[in-house]
């Protein structure tokens, strides 16, 4: 049968989370000329079980979704027609199917109050996906609420450790963390989404990634970052292998900015817990980024956190995590400055800390006071590399220089190595000034310069 419709169906209830104003009238009896799936929904619409029934046994999709993927089953639960509800879940309708809104029938079916539809849905397992952070009053939801529908995740792939996929939305490339329905239903994974989402709103700076936005009031529920094709620190490293101590200092400043930019935000400092190369992202200016603030820490009325429970290798990197953060021990800022030691030192080693060694047994050696050996040559640790690299890992975190003072040491680093290029540059201009002069004296006069170059 010729379709004589654009997929869209409209009736005088709509779903819980669609937009104001968005109802319209149904119609009064079904079309004679309509699309066979079209004509389902106007007969979920009505209640018309004998007719529904018929459509089905002639092949038409119980799931079939029209252009607000919608399906029956979510009509007929807004109506409150159990019998209806009954007859599609027994033909095989999902039970949970949501649509551009993030509504299911079930929670169509508690916002219509239909208590019926809710115990039948419910004895099918059907759980409610609403958002826990979904509000009543549309004037309460946040400035920085993305409408779903205008994520496509059509070809995305996943990037940084898995944690982020790619979508594009209003045609750009963007970087999206989802959360389960598994991961709301945790308490603990709830807070941490929550308090995550708080602080990326407080955090603008170039050397940390741009907090774009995020989708509470449907579920899935989601995070959305710039996206730096460029790809993390990570795997920059793993192709390149160790840097130019110029490069590596240069990164290292880049880190360090935005490392301070968080210590030293006002009025709660930001510890960052979790920073690691796949942590770190690279910009189209070769600059890098601190991303990835799922396991941050404000520190609000005291100078210093604690874990609610150890953490485990599981939990996040171990090889670039501070002894006291590992065994439990209250910590603050200066767990990064630990942190950022090892990733300096990869940088000009070329090498991952303690690659020989198992992830558990990292953290062991840490606290037994080991750190990863110097095995590049002495002269890529020259103009007191090496010295900040080891004040940075200090077993006492109070002995720990602050990203300030870090940034001052790498600056001067930095000038020390740029005076000696820029030294070997006019030595190298010197001989080659030279060599042009000596071979002018040597040529004969009169010559050309084949001859003068035959006679020599």
């Amino acid at each position: 049968m010729e379709s004589k419709s654009n997929g869209r169906f409209t009736l005088g209830k709509q779903s819980s989370l669609a937009p104001s104003g968005s109802d319209e009238e149904g119609w009064a009896g079904v079309p004679d000329e309509i699309d066979a799936n079209i004509r389902l929904m106007y007969m979920a619409n009505e209640g018309d079980v004998g007719g529904i029934e018929e459509l089905l046994d002639s092949g038409v999709d119980v799931n079939f979704r029209d252009i607000d993927g919608r399906t029956a089953l979510h009509v007929a639960a807004c109506q409150g027609f159990a019998d209806v509800v009954r007859l599609l879940l027994d033909k095989g309708a999902q039970v949970d199917p949501q649509d551009i809104w993030g509504s299911t029938p079930l929670a169509d079916a508690m916002h219509y109050k239909n208590h019926e539809v809710i115990e039948l849905l419910e004895k099918h397992g059907a759980k409610l996906k609403i958002a826990p952070m979904h509000v009543e009053n549309a004037r309460e939801i946040p400035e920085y609420e993305i409408d779903p529908s205008e994520l496509d995740f059509t070809n995305s792939v996943n990037i940084t450790k898995g944690t982020f996929i790619i979508a594009r939305w209003r045609g750009i490339q963007v970087a999206v963390k989802k959360f389960s329905d598994e991961v709301m239903a945790d308490e603990d994974k709830l807070r941490a989404f929550r308090d995550e989402l708080a602080l990326l709103q407080l955090i603008r700076h170039p050397n940390v990634v741009q907090f774009l936005g995020a989708v509470t009031q449907s579920s899935p529920m989601m995070i959305v970052t710039e996206y730096l094709r460029k790809g993390d620190l990570c795997a920059y490293l793993k192709r390149k292998g160790a840097l130019k101590p110029s490069v590596a200092v240069r990164f290292a400043l880049d880190i360090a900015r935005g490392m301070n930019y968080l210590h030293e935000h006002k009025p709660e400092a930001i510890i960052h817990r979790d920073l690691e190369p796949s942590n770190i992202l690279r910009d189209d200016t070769k600059h890098l980024k601190v991303a990835d603030f799922g396991v941050s820490k404000l520190l609000k009325l005291t100078k210093t956190v604690r874990e609610e429970r150890p953490l485990t290798c599981l939990d996040t990197s171990c090889r670039y995590v501070a002894p006291e953060v590992y065994y439990n021990k209250e910590y603050d800022v200066k767990v990064d400055v630990f942190s950022f030691a090892l990733i300096l030192q990869e940088m000009i080693e070329g090498c991952p800390p303690f690659r020989d060694k198992q992830d558990d047994e990292v953290p062991k050696a840490y606290a037994s006071k080991e750190r990863p050996p110097f095995r590049a040559a002495p002269k890529l640790y020259a103009h007191g590399l090496k010295e900040l690299i080891e004040q940075c890992w200090s077993d006492n975190p109070a002995d720990r220089p602050t990203f300030r003072e870090i940034i001052n040491g790498l600056l001067c680093i930095q000038h020390c190595i740029l005076k000696k290029q820029r030294w070997k540059l006019f030595r190298l201009k010197c001989i080659q000034n030279f060599e042009a002069m000596w071979k002018k004296e040597r040529a004969p006069k009169g010559l050309s310069s084949r001859s003068s170059a035959t006679n020599l």
